[in-house]
C-alpha cells in the first residue's frame, strides 16, 4: 500500500543496531511535550496553574466552544491503534505498534503544525476499542486512526464517527484513496478518459482497496465499471466464499472470475495487495494506454520495468519513493486534518476528501516552484506521465490542500467555525511550514540526483562514522572515512553501526597518494616557509589536510571537519591547500530558520570589521547563497542605526557600502543600513516608505563578523531558532566545518549541504 515516507530510498540499508539506536539515544522516543507559555515566574506558574487557570475552567463550563480558544483541543490529534495491521508486520499487539504512532504524530507536527499524541489501546474487542476511544473526545480535535486490520477497521471507524463529533479518520483506507484518486483523475485526463466511461480493476479487497472503490465511485465511475477482486478472485454478485458487508457492496454481474479475466479490456489496474500479482501476460490484455497503480509496499504489483517492458503505453504509479508517481499518504492526512481542524469540524465527510482530491490533482498541473526544481537538478518536473501526483517536499501543499478541505467543510455544514478572510489564512498555513526540514528535503533530493564523494576528515569519531553510513544509507553517495583502519572498526563496533558498501577507510600515513598530495602541498607552501618534509608531515598527521588534499586533487568531491577542532583552526589548514574560488570572497554564512521563513546571515565567520567594500562583496555572496537555497534575495545591510539616524563611524562604513552596490548595478533588492527590527518586521518598515525592499528581508549583512557571531549564538541558545552554519561560502572546492561536538543529523546535514555546492 501506499507509504507515509516523504522520500528517501524504500528499502531500509541500515541495521536493526542502528535503528535502535537512533530511537534510544538521548531522550527515549521521538516525541516530546514543550510548554507553549512561560514557565520563569511565580506570576507565570499562577496563571498557568492554580488560581489562574480558574478563569478558563469556568467559561469553558459556561460555553464549551471556547476550549478551542484556550486549550490545545484545536491544534490536537490523537493518532490511535490496537497493533493488529502494523504496517507489513501483521498483527504484533499494540505496544509494539508505539513507534510507528509516534512517527505519524512526528509526521502531523513536521507537515502541518499539527500537536498530536499517540495511544495504543490494548484490546481487540470492536466494543471494548469503541469505548476506550470514544470517551476521549473532549480531548483532542481529531482522531487518526491507524494500522487496524480489516474488516473490524471498518466497524471502528463507522460507529466512532456516529458518536463523536469530531473527525474520526482511518488513514489507511482514506489516505491511499485519496492521493492515488488525485493521480489517476490526472492519468485519466492525460489519456484522453471520461470517468463515466473508464473501467477500474481493483485487486486487493482490504481497507484501502475498499476505500478506494467507495471514492471512486464519488468521483463519477460507474459502479458498474468498477471490479473488484481478492485473494479468491473476482468478487461478483451470488458469491459466497470470503464474502463480508463491504465486498458485497462492490459486487458485480460478472462473467469473469479471476483477475487475468477481470483485466481484459480494462483501462485501469489498482493494486493493493502483494508483489507479483500483476503479470506481464494481463497487462498485455489491458487496453491501449493502461493506468497501473502497483501500490503494494515494498514491493509493487508488478514493477514499473516489467510494466513497461509489457506495455510501453502504460502510465505507471507505485507507493515507491526511488520511481516517479509515488501514492504517498503525507500527501495528504496532515493537510485534511489541518483544513479540518482550522473550522472545527464535526467530521471529515465524502465532500471534504473530494476536495483533497482535486486540489492535489489540480496542483500536479501547476508549474512547480524552485524549491521543488530544485531537487531535480535542471530537470524541472512538469505534469504528464511522470508527474501525476505533486511531490512530497512541495511548499504549496499546505497552502492549496487545507483550504480545499476547509471550504467543502463549510458548503457541505459540518465547519462550527466558518473561516471568513480564505487569503488570510493561506498566508497563515504558509507559515507554518517547517523551513529547516524542508530545506534540507531539497538538499538531499537534489544529491541524491547526482550522488557525491564526502571525506569525512575526523573518521575515528562516532559521530562521524555514523554521519557516514547515514550519508551513504540515504543514498547520498559514497562516504570516505580517514583515520586508522583498525580505530574506525573499533568506533563503529561501538556505535552499533556496520560500515556499509560506499563507505572507504583512508589511513593518510598509508595513502598510496600521500606523496602526491605532500608534494602537491609543497609547492603551493614552499615560498610561505615550508619545506618538503614540513609538508609531508602535516600530510601524515593531520586529517584536515589530508582530506583537503583529496578535495583539492579530485578524489573527492567535497569534505567536512570540525568535530574535533575548533572553527578558525579548521578553517586556517583547509585554506593552506583550498584556494578561494575566483572572482569570489570567502566568508561565512548562517542560515537562521524561525517563525516559519529561512533567513541568510552573513558573514559569520571570516571577516573581522568589514570596510564598505568588503561589505558588498559579503552582500553579493550572501545573495548567490540565498538564490541557491530558493530563495529571492532581499538584502539588509544592518547597523545600529536606520537611515542615518543615530550617526556613527561604523554606520558610516555601512551606508558607503550600499553606494557600492549602486555603483556595481547588482541585480538583487537591497537596502540599509537599517536596524534588525525595521529589516524583519514589515510593519515596522512601513514607516520608510521610500526602502527598496518590497518585503521583509531574508538576508542580513552584519556589520562586523563579532556581532553576526553572537547574534546567531544567542538565537540559538535563547530563541525559537534553528541555526544552520556557518557555512563557508567562496572557496574553489566545497568544504564545510561544523561546530565543535557536532551530532551525527548536523554532520550529514553539512555533508549535503557540501554536497549540493553551497560553498564552493
Amino acid at each position: 500500500m501506499a507509504t507515509d515516507k516523504p522520500t528517501g530510498q524504500e528499502r531500509p540499508v541500515f541495521s536493526d543496531k542502528e535503528a535502535l539506536l537512533f530511537h534510544s539515544r538521548g531522550r527515549p522516543g521521538k516525541l516530546a511535550v514543550v510548554s507553549t507559555k512561560p514557565m520563569a515566574t511565580q506570576r507565570d506558574l499562577s496563571l498557568a496553574y492554580s488560581p489562574g487557570v480558574a478563569a478558563p475552567v469556568l467559561a469553558i463550563a459556561k460555553e464549551p466552544s471556547l476550549a478551542y480558544d484556550y486549550t490545545t483541543r484545536g491544534n490536537m490529534v490523537a493518532v490511535i491503534t490496537n497493533g493488529t495491521a502494523i504496517l507489513g508486520l501483521g498483527d504484533l499487539g499494540p505496544l509494539a505498534a508505539k513507534p510507528v504512532m509516534e512517527g505519524k504524530a512526528a509526521l502531523f507536527k513536521r507537515f502541518a503544525d499539527i500537536d498530536s499524541i499517540d495511544l495504543e489501546v490494548d484490546t481487540k474487542e470492536v466494543d471494548d476499542f469503541v469505548n476506550a476511544v470514544r470517551y476521549l473526545g473532549p480531548s483532542f480535535g481529531g482522531i487518526n486512526l491507524e494500522d487496524i486490520k480489516a474488516p473490524e477497521c471498518f466497524v471502528i471507524e463507522e460507529r466512532l464517527r456516529d458518536l463523536m463529533d469530531i473527525p474520526v479518520f482511518h488513514d489507511d483506507q482514506h489516505g491511499t484513496a485519496i492521493i492515488s484518486s488525485a493521480g489517476l483523475l490526472n492519468a485519466l485526463l492525460l489519456t484522453g478518459r471520461d470517468i463515466k466511461d473508464a473501467k477500474l480493476v481493483c485487486n486487493g479487497a482490504g481497507a484501502a482497496g475498499i476505500a478506494c472503490l467507495d471514492l471512486a465511485k464519488a468521483l463519477g465511475f460507474d459502479a458498474r465499471n468498477v471490479t473488484l477482486c481478492d485473494t479468491k478472485g473476482v468478487v461478483y454478485r451470488g458469491r459466497e466464499a470470503g464474502m463480508n458487508q463491504w465486498k458485497s457492496a462492490h459486487a458485480v454481474e460478472t462473467k469473469a472470475r479471476t483477475l487475468a479475466e477481470a483485466l481484459e479490456g480494462a483501462d485501469i489496474f489498482f493494486g493493493l495487495s502483494v508483489k507479483g500479482a500483476l503479470t506481464p501476460e494481463m497487462l498485455a490484455t489491458m487496453a491501449p494506454d493502461p493506468i497501473i497503480f502497483a501500490m503494494a509496499n515494498p514491493d509493487p504489483e508488478i514493477t514499473p520495468e516489467e510494466a513497461r517492458a509489457a506495455r510501453p503505453d502504460a502510465i505507471i504509479a507505485t507507493g515507491r519513493s526511488d520511481y516517479p508517481n509515488q501514492v504517498n499518504n503525507v500527501l495528504g492526512f496532515p493537510y485534511i486534518f489541518r483544513g479540518a481542524l482550522d473550522v472545527r469540524a464535526k467530521t471529515i465527510n465524502m465532500e471534504m476528501k473530494i476536495a483533497a482530491v482535486r486540489a492535489l490533482a489540480d496542483l500536479a498541473r501547476e508549474d512547480v516552484p524552485d524549491e521543488v526544481a530544485n531537487a531535480y537538478r535542471g530537470a524541472r518536473p512538469r505534469f504528464g506521465r511522470d508527474y501525476l501526483i505533486p511531490a512530497p517536499f512541495d511548499p504549496r501543499l499546505i497552502s492549496v490542500v487545507p483550504p480545499a478541505v476547509a471550504r467543502a467543510a463549510m458548503d457541505s455544514g459540518v465547519a462550527r467555525h466558518p473561516i471568513v478572510d480564505m487569503k488570510a489564512y493561506r498566508h497563515e498555513l504558509s507559515a507554518r511550514r517547517d523551513p529547516i526540514a524542508g530545506l534540507m528535503q531539497t538538499i538531499h533530493e537534489r544529491v541524491r540526483r547526482e550522488p557525491k564523494r564526502v571525506v569525512f576528515a575526523e573518521g575515528e569519531e562516532q559521530q562521524v562514522i555514523r554521519a557516514a553510513v547515514a550519508y551513504v544509507n540515504q543514498g547520498l553517495g559514497e562516504a570516505i572515512l580517514v583515520g586508522r583502519e583498525d580505530r574506525v572498526k573499533a568506533s563503529a563496533a561501538a556505535a552499533g553501526v556496520e560500515l556499509v558498501a560506499g563507505i572507504e577507510i583512508h589511513n593518510a600515513k598509508l595513502s598510496n597518494r600521500n606523496a602526491v598530495y605532500a608534494q602537491f602541498l609543497f609547492e603551493r607552501l614552499q615560498r610561505k616557509g615550508f619545506l618538503l618534509r614540513d609538508c609531508q608531515r602535516l600530510i601524515n598527521q593531520d586529517r584536515n589536510h589530508f582530506a583537503a588534499a583529496m578535495v583539492a586533487r579530485g578524489d573527492a568531491d567535497a569534505m567536512v571537519t570540525g568535530v574535533t577542532r575548533n572553527f578558525s583552526n579548521a578553517l586556517e589548514e583547509v585554506r593552506r591547500v583550498v584556494d578561494q574560488k575566483p572572482g569570489h570572497r570567502v566568508i561565512g554564512v548562517s542560515l537562521i530558520i524561525a517563525k516559519g521563513r529561512v533567513v541568510v546571515v552573513a558573514d559569520t565567520a571570516i571577516t573581522e570589521l568589514p570596510e564598505a567594500e568588503e561589505l558588498a562583496e559579503i552582500a553579493i555572496e550572501a545573495a548567490g547563497v540565498a538564490r541557491r537555497i530558493g530563495l529571492v534575495p532581499r538584502v539588509a545591510m544592518l547597523a545600529f542605526s536606520t537611515f542615518g539616524y543615530p550617526p556613527g563611524e561604523r554606520t558610516a562604513r555601512v551606508h558607503q557600502a550600499v553606494r557600492v552596490l549602486d555603483q556595481r548595478r547588482v541585480d538583487f533588492e537591497y537596502e540599509g543600513e537599517m536596524g534588525a527590527d525595521i529589516a524583519l518586521n514589515k510593519e515596522l518598515m512601513s514607516a520608510y516608505p521610500f526602502s527598496r525592499l518590497k518585503d521583509t528581508a531574508n538576508v542580513l549583512i552584519m556589520p562586523a563578523f563579532h556581532s553576526a557571531a553572537i547574534s546567531t549564538k544567542m538565537l540559538q541558545e535563547l530563541g525559537d531558532a534553528t541555526v544552520l552554519g556557518p557555512l563557508i561560502v567562496g572557496l574553489d572546492k566545497p568544504v564545510q566545518i561544523v561546530q565543535l561536538g557536532a551530532t551525527d543529523t548536523e554532520l550529514v546535514n553539512m555533508a549535503a549541504i557540501a554536497a549540493f555546492g553551497i560553498g564552493g
